[in-house]
């Protein structure tokens, strides 16, 4: 059975955490009446999380982080715990963001280790996969991301598929107004969902597999009609309640 789809805002590093209780606001009096074919979510910064958390209680909007560490405790200046993620009220995390392997050089190894920290916890990681423009002209596409996803996964068992979240992110079109066609993001989920056919045969159809690269208002309907994409992870469009708001409608 597909998924529904899930519309997860990634903030990176904007907005200060006075901000998050009046965006949420505006975001709860622009959905007053109106019925959304997407679930969503709202990954902020650590600061933000204890004003987000409780801005959306008791709604369905779920609070997410956009970082973990590997580590469970200790001596590991400027981490930040998944217990202390889980103890927030966080439910997602993004895991492996292309910004996060590219500026600190986060291996898969890394990222096969902060996934297993947010399982001890129950918390649901919102892995990143994808290639560079280099990778991509070189026909490497399916080689990377497939290789990113099996590394990332490796060791790791699932129960329900609701446990685990795959977002394909061509790292060439993330906040660079490119999106992959419709067609050329399909290919590729397509292939991401293969794969997990092969690791978790049971759940895989019903793991969400979100597009991240440039969704906007404007192409978010094509991008979400396509089988294998079941949502969105968007950054700079989620800013602003409308544009966010807008793509959710896409689905």
């Amino acid at each position: 059975m597909r998924p529904k789809a899930l519309i997860a805002a990634n903030w990176k590093m904007n907005k200060l955490p006075s901000e998050v209780s009046a965006w949420v606001r505006d975001l709860k009096d622009a959905l007053t009446g109106k019925v959304l074919n997407a679930d969503l979510a709202i990954c902020a910064p650590y600061p933000h999380l204890p004003a987000l958390v409780e801005a959306v209680r008791r709604t369905a909007i779920r609070p997410g982080a956009q970082d973990v560490s590997a580590h469970k405790a200790g001596a590991y200046t400027g981490e930040v715990a998944a217990a202390m993620l889980q103890d927030v009220g966080v439910e997602l995390v993004i895991i492996g963001h292309s910004e996060r392997r590219q500026y600190h050089q986060e291996s898969d190894t890394l990222i096969n280790a902060k996934l297993q920290r947010l399982q001890e916890h129950g918390l649901v990681p919102i892995l990143c996969i994808g290639e560079t423009i280099t990778e991509r002209e070189a026909g490497m596409t399916e080689q990377i991301v497939l290789g990113q996803l099996t590394a990332c996964l490796q060791g790791i068992s699932l129960k329900l598929a609701a446990e685990l979240i795959i977002a394909y992110e061509p790292v060439w079109a993330i906040g660079t107004g490119k999106t992959a066609t419709a067609e050329d993001a399909q290919e590729v989920c397509g292939a991401i969902r293969t794969t997990l056919l092969k690791l978790y045969p049971t759940l895989a159809e019903g793991i969400r597999i979100l597009y991240g690269g440039s969704m906007k208002p404007d192409n978010a309907a094509e991008l979400l009609s396509q089988p294998d994409i079941n949502g969105g992870l968007v950054g700079g469009a989620s800013l602003e309640v409308a544009s966010y708001l807008g793509i959710a409608e896409g689905a």
